[in-house]
């Protein structure tokens, strides 16, 4: 139960961090017609964003170990930039209405601004 209970607010704090980031980054955009699509595909844009990080981001951090400790961690960010602007992709080709213009500076700084919303929004909501 309190796996099920920590998913869900991993769900929610993610999909709330995408809806904050198609309203503060410039080139993440949003575009529905009802509260309900809205709700709806930030939720199925956080289920991609987790499914891609949990499949990817393991990969990639062990073929380029090597450029994690050549660039003292700072390739993260261009990694995950790109894993961001793979889950805009995806969702544009599963026909959700959730776009991300570029690499930079959309991708790169919706990528820090949503792992950094979800850091704390998770801090904070999950307390025993």
């Amino acid at each position: 139960m309190d796996f099920l209970k920590g998913l869900l607010i991993r769900l929610a704090t993610t999909a709330l961090a995408f809806w904050l980031a198609t309203l503060i980054i410039p080139g993440i955009r949003l575009e529905s017609d009802s509260v309900v699509e809205t709700v709806t595909t930030l939720v199925l844009v956080a289920v991609i964003f987790g499914v891609v990080n949990a499949v990817l981001q393991p990969i990639i951090k062990t073929v380029g170990c090597g450029f994690y400790l050549l660039t003292l961690g700072l390739i993260a960010l261009v990694v995950n930039g790109l894993l961001f602007l793979l889950t805009g992709w995806i969702a544009g080709e599963a026909g959700l209405p959730f776009e991300v213009d570029g690499f930079w500076p959309s991708a790169v700084l919706g990528a820090l601004f949503v792992s950094i919303v979800t850091w704390v929004l998770g801090a904070i909501l999950d307390r025993d």
